[in-house]
């Protein structure tokens, strides 16, 4: 069988072609595909765009090169594509910044907010609830100003410096994540509540039930980009 790839760009074309051997059943699980000069022959081109096709594969967990053995199939359905991975894994490291900083700021702001402290969180966490089917960039811009006005309420200089200097990372990554919910065609978490109980557990003067409710929040969002095995 020949296969002419004639259009641009034709590493996506072999690439293409090699899902459909896949997907059809002709390369089963565990069975080891043609050579590079083989699907090179195959496909009508060269033996480095088979390779770039290959390494594409591979990248969707659907190939694995074996060394001194070939290239083998070990899956049918791609899994995410590298480029969500990647996004994912860097939405995943702020996440865990935040966790570091957050927790302790929601603790020492239960032990030491004012009335004033209680009435800005109040406030934004109003705010918030009102804007949770607006825009992404001014939801997230009211999710920001929430826990802004928790780690303003630590009265701690170093944590109120670390939030900020995280600010504009958690914004991108925030952003980010909505527009991969967005793409998969998944629902705006609606986690008011969550933010709630933060407030909640600021307003007793609960540091541990506040470091908690902030902790069980921060998890979840870690959650959709580091799902459990």
């Amino acid at each position: 069988m020949f296969v002419s790839l004639r259009r641009y760009p034709l590493s996506e074309q072999a690439t293409e072609a090699m899902l459909r051997r896949i997907g059809s059943g002709d390369w089963p699980v565990g069975e080891k595909i043609p050579s590079e000069t083989s699907l090179a022959a195959e496909f009508g081109v060269g033996r480095s765009t088979v390779r770039e096709a290959v390494r594409e594969l591979a990248g969707r967990g659907l190939l694995e090169s074996r060394h001194g053995s070939g290239v083998y199939v070990i899956r049918t359905d791609p899994v995410e594509d590298w480029a969500t991975t990647v996004r994912k894994a860097v939405i995943s490291d702020v996440a865990e910044g935040r966790i570091a900083v957050e927790v302790e700021a929601a603790r020492l702001a239960a032990a030491k907010r004012t009335d004033e402290d209680l009435a800005a969180i109040t406030a934004a966490a109003t705010r918030r609830e009102a804007l949770q089917n607006a825009t992404p960039e001014e939801f997230v811009d009211a999710d920001l100003a929430f826990h802004r006005a928790i780690a303003e309420a630590a009265h701690n200089t170093i944590i109120t410096g670390l939030f900020d200097s995280l600010a504009e990372r958690v914004r991108e990554a925030m952003l980010d994540m909505l527009g991969l919910m967005r793409e998969s065609d998944a629902q705006r978490p609606v986690d008011q509540h969550e933010h709630q109980e933060i407030a909640d557990a600021i307003r007793a003067g609960d540091p541990e039930a506040a470091g908690r409710a902030a902790r069980n929040h921060l998890a979840k969002i870690l959650s959709y980009v580091r799902p459990e095995p």
